[in-house]
């Protein structure tokens, strides 16, 4: 019966996903002028499609993210060494999902200031 219940709600929390490109486009109309808006807050408009800004654009967006994840997990990590109460294995636990997001966050900062220096040396080579 456990099984079965959490089968069930594993559907229902997908099912808004899934059901999430029928609710965009019913905003197409209305979310056209937006897209404007969004293209001016990520850095480019209808005039400056460069791809090597636009992609620099989307990889720095990513990694922006992928960073703010490794925080998260920095902070839980801490929330479960502080709470473990001295048990040995919670803190072992604790211990090695926090050195494994310190160097995953390490990784990010090092991806993202390899992507921005080689977006920037493109965005030279590409301008002339």
């Amino acid at each position: 019966m456990k099984k079965t219940y959490y089968k069930y709600s594993a559907w229902l929390a997908t099912l808004p996903v899934l059901l999430m490109p029928l609710a965009a486009k019913a905003q197409l109309s209305e979310a056209e002028t937006y897209l404007t808006d969004v293209g001016e807050g990520i850095g480019t408009d209808a005039t400056t499609n460069d791809l090597p800004i636009l992609i620099g654009n989307i990889i720095a967006v990513l990694l922006s993210v992928l960073g703010i994840i490794f925080v998260v997990l920095i902070v839980y990590a801490g929330f479960l060494y502080l709470t473990a109460q001295g048990e040995d294995e919670k803190v072992k636990k604790a211990k090695k999902l926090l050195s494994q997001a310190v160097i995953g966050l390490v990784i990010i900062i090092a991806a993202y200031a390899i992507a921005a220096f080689v977006i920037e040396a493109l965005s030279e080579a590409s301008t002339g």
